[in-house]
């Protein structure tokens, strides 16, 4: 006060050696500057409102898959509730760095999921399909192992993380195998792969729950089925020293797999 007294020239505080009281000059700026003050604290208070109101944007790297399969309808069930949450989602193949890149969280298969992460199951358990149409196998017997698949033209995947094609994956009775297919097409899209193999161009390796409708229309055959062996659905990922805001948590509690 003193400091404030010396810097406007005009003494502020009438004091004694057993009472302080404003002076006309201190009880004129006392009368201009306590509105402010209430100001002050209404702004306060709103903050602290906000503090425990699920509000702000919410950053998530995902597959395309995960995006479609997952993530759209739990947002479509929370985002109407809460207008002040927006939720960004960038779809990525790549094994992305969430911190480095500014990402609240991630979503991936169980088993990408790195150990240093919290990983909180969002989905069933997955399977695999091997899919071509019915056209395609008109001149081509149909595979009836894993090992087949080296004598077909299949529609390949490229992986953005490690500039390789994706390594199909089977298992039967424990025992499991990675084939390396070969064929004309390579997309980095789920939509390309269905459609080419639709349209008789390959052999497709697609999640179970995409090729399931075309199956069932007649539009494409499933072979080795028996190969194609349930695994660890998709899990949401975050650092575990992440600060969780309102908007945050209530995302999580939406979007966690409650069972069949």
């Amino acid at each position: 006060m003193k400091a404030l007294e010396a810097r406007v020239g005009v003494r502020l505080l009438a004091r004694t050696t057993r009472s302080v009281a404003p002076t006309e000059a201190g009880e004129r700026l006392l009368a201009t500057i306590s509105p402010r003050f209430e100001e002050i604290e209404q702004a306060l208070a709103v903050l602290g409102e906000l503090r425990d109101k699920p509000a702000g944007t919410i950053r998530i790297t995902a597959g395309e898959h995960a995006a479609r399969a997952v993530l759209q309808p739990g947002l479509a069930r929370l985002l109407p509730a809460y207008p002040e949450i927006r939720v960004e989602v960038i779809v990525d193949y790549g094994l992305v760095d969430i911190v480095a890149e500014g990402f609240d969280a991630g979503v991936r298969l169980g088993e990408q999921v790195a150990k240093d992460m919290i990983a909180l199951r969002i989905g069933p358990d997955m399977r695999m399909a091997v899919v071509g149409s019915p056209a395609y196998f008109d001149n081509r017997p149909m595979p009836r192992t894993p090992q087949d698949l080296t004598e077909h033209n299949c529609i390949n995947m490229r992986m953005p993380t490690y500039g390789g094609l994706y390594v199909w994956e089977f298992e039967k009775d424990g025992r499991e195998l990675r084939v390396r297919v070969d064929g004309q097409l390579v997309f980095n899209t789920l939509r390309q792969r269905l459609d080419s193999a639709r349209q008789g161009l390959g052999l497709a390796y697609l999640p179970e729950d995409v090729a399931t409708p075309c199956i069932r229309s007649a539009e494409l055959v499933r072979v080795l089925e028996d190969w194609c062996a349930p695994f660890s659905g998709y899990h949401l990922y975050y650092p575990s020293r992440r600060h969780s805001s309102p908007a945050f948590s209530l995302m999580v509690e939406t979007l966690r797999y409650k069972g069949a």
